[in-house]
């Protein structure tokens, strides 16, 4: 959701911290987690060993979707302005080394870009443009939009199949998810889901795919084979306004964050039931999971702040305070591997 924005003047990449991200990883190896501040038009870096900041980053303005490489040497966030329907400058994806912590090339990906997905092999991008209802697929090595196809009415989040075959795209007012074929480069399925679709992400086996609702209070669990909803599963009585959406590494969990319930909840892959609901900060929306699956990270848009919260226990462990207003999104690189 685009929403009302008051930006800071973009005066310049810089980083900030008295420890390079690169040195804090290497020193505690650990992944770092990246986190977009909407409206101070910043990245905060964390350190997931210690749950301290240890860096920002100016980036521009609207920063929102976020996500790592696949080689996790990479950061993208998506940057976006206030003119509708008219791509400016300022509407680009940034990428961030890890490895120095600065900006190496801003990718242009159509007008306002909210969310996106990278495939498996790191060769392409693909965006949802909300204003123009469309999604444009951008090709990382020669930094062009290669295809832009019509989708549904207010794009927002973006997923891709561990494979890299199957790309969904939400949107938000016509309440469908489309269904790009990587192959082809072409829309080839749309399904209805609840109200206001707005994340979506696949199971790691790539069988299923979970789609939150925002005004419904759910989430549509969808067979991929066949592209449709098999189950719908509400939070919170309906009341919980999901945005973000994470599936465990080993398939096992699915973690929701619920904007309005300041909440996040886990729901067993198996059964389809919330086994456990986690109090966090004020409306968390952006949600990630470190690669070993043992700690979780929302980011509270309200509170200006990142829950930690250790999944054995299903508990907050750590509150981190973010170095910017409006924390959006949340994505972990690991470039170590580990």
């Amino acid at each position: 959701m685009k929403g009302s924005r008051y930006w800071r003047l973009w005066i310049g990449f810089a980083l900030t911290g008295v420890l390079s991200p690169s040195a804090a990883a290497r020193a505690q190896n650990a992944p770092l987690a990246y986190v977009s501040n909407e409206r101070s038009g910043t990245v905060t870096i964390i350190n997931t060993a210690t749950d301290k900041v240890i860096g920002t980053i100016q980036v521009g303005p609207g920063p929102r979707g976020i996500q790592d490489s696949p080689d996790g040497k990479r950061v993208y966030v998506a940057l976006s302005d206030l003119a509708r329907t008219v791509e400016t400058d300022d509407d680009a994806i940034a990428e961030i080394d890890v490895a120095t912590g600065k900006i190496t090339r801003r990718i242009r990906a159509g007008s306002d870009p909210e969310q996106f997905a990278v495939s498996p092999d790191g060769r392409r991008l693909f965006a949802s443009n909300e204003d123009a209802g469309t999604a444009s697929i951008i090709d990382l090595d020669t930094n062009e939009v290669i295809a832009t196809l019509t989708v549904g009415i207010e794009p927002e989040g973006v997923a891709i199949s561990p494979d890299g075959r199957w790309v969904y795209v939400t949107a938000e007012t016509s309440n469908t998810v489309s269904v790009i074929d990587t192959e082809a480069n072409q829309v080839v399925a749309s399904f209805l889901v609840d109200v206001r679709p707005r994340a979506a992400t696949f199971s790691p086996d790539g069988k299923r795919a979970y789609v939150t609702s925002e005004i419904s209070g759910t989430v549509s669990v969808v067979d991929t084979e066949t592209h449709q909803v098999i189950e719908t599963i509400l939070l919170e009585d309906g009341e919980a306004k999901p945005v973000g959406v994470v599936v465990s590494p080993d398939g096992k969990r699915v973690y929701v964050a619920n904007g309005h319930a300041n909440s996040v909840s886990v729901i067993d892959a198996e059964t389809n039931e919330v086994v456990a609901t986690i109090p966090v900060g004020r409306r968390p929306w952006g949600i990630a999971v470190t690669p070993d699956g043992k700690k979780l990270y929302t980011a509270n848009g309200l509170s200006n702040d990142v829950s930690v919260i250790d999944t054995a226990t299903n508990k907050v462990i750590a509150t981190v305070k973010v170095d910017g207003e409006g924390p959006w999104g949340v994505a972990i690189a690991n470039p170590s591997g580990n």
